[in-house]
């Protein structure tokens, strides 16, 4: 698992460094609102992609964790408490993004292959024999490490605007960046791990134990990664015209 390990740390490394993701500081105040905005049609497609994988999976173990983590996406069966969504709507109120620009905002074409390319990377894990491995890998790098770099990014730029007298008013983004991420190596992980990155692993691991070779996994963390890269490209111009 240790060279699993270094090879996962070095993609999220790189995603980490990418050029949009490192810089998101000097990003324009609408060019950093339209990042936004496009980012929220991605997280738009999070829950239907967990449902398409778990219509896939025929692992119980694995359909049970990826169960509990869609269902804390709705965490009051009751509709008094907000979805995730809502969390995220309220954090972008907050950032100054008006209703006005919410509803008006349509998804780019890179955005719609962003998600279109996580719904086919799914579908297509389905089609294997180690189709649980499979999907239970994307699941966990696409929908969930890579997330939690993602607004650990993001936050370098949104946490002087959400925290006031030293109070951390995120519902969203920095929530999702602590309990998305991963916080243990592979071989270390266990089911009282709290974050949902390592609560996959713990499946993704023993299903690993199983194969006779690693290729499979690497592939589709290289492919989730790429999903996440093309769609951060779309916004370099904006880096462009401040001369970054």
């Amino acid at each position: 698992m240790h060279d699993l390990d270094a090879f996962e740390d070095s993609l999220i490394e790189r995603f980490a460094q990418h050029p949009v993701l490192a810089n998101v500081s000097l990003l324009p105040d609408a060019d950093f609102a339209a990042l936004l905005l496009q980012r929220r049609f991605v997280s738009l497609a999070f829950t239907p992609s967990y449902d398409l994988a778990i219509d896939l999976l025929r692992d119980e173990a694995g359909r049970r964790i990826a169960r509990v983590i869609l269902r804390e996406e709705y965490p009051d069966g009751n509709g008094h408490t907000p979805s995730h969504r809502e969390d995220m709507t309220d954090d972008l109120h907050r950032l100054g993004i008006s209703r006005a620009a919410l509803v008006g905002s349509r998804p780019t074409a890179a955005t719609k292959r962003a998600v279109e390319g996580a719904f086919e990377l799914i579908a297509e894990a389905g089609a294997h024999d180690n189709a649980d491995l499979r999907l239970l890998t994307i699941l966990r790098f696409w929908g969930e490490v890579l997330v939690s770099v993602e607004y650990g990014r993001l936050w370098e730029r949104m946490g002087p605007l959400l925290t006031r007298e030293g109070e951390n008013r995120s519902r969203f983004y920095h929530p999702h960046h602590v309990h998305d991420a991963k916080t243990h190596s592979l071989g270390t992980v266990s089911l009282l791990s709290g974050s949902h990155s390592d609560r996959l692993a713990t499946r993704v691991t023993e299903l690993l134990a199983r194969e006779e070779s690693t290729d499979c996994f690497k592939e589709l963390e290289e492919r989730s990664l790429r999903l996440k890269t093309d769609f951060y490209d779309q916004f370099r111009p904006a880096l462009d015209r401040v001369a970054v």
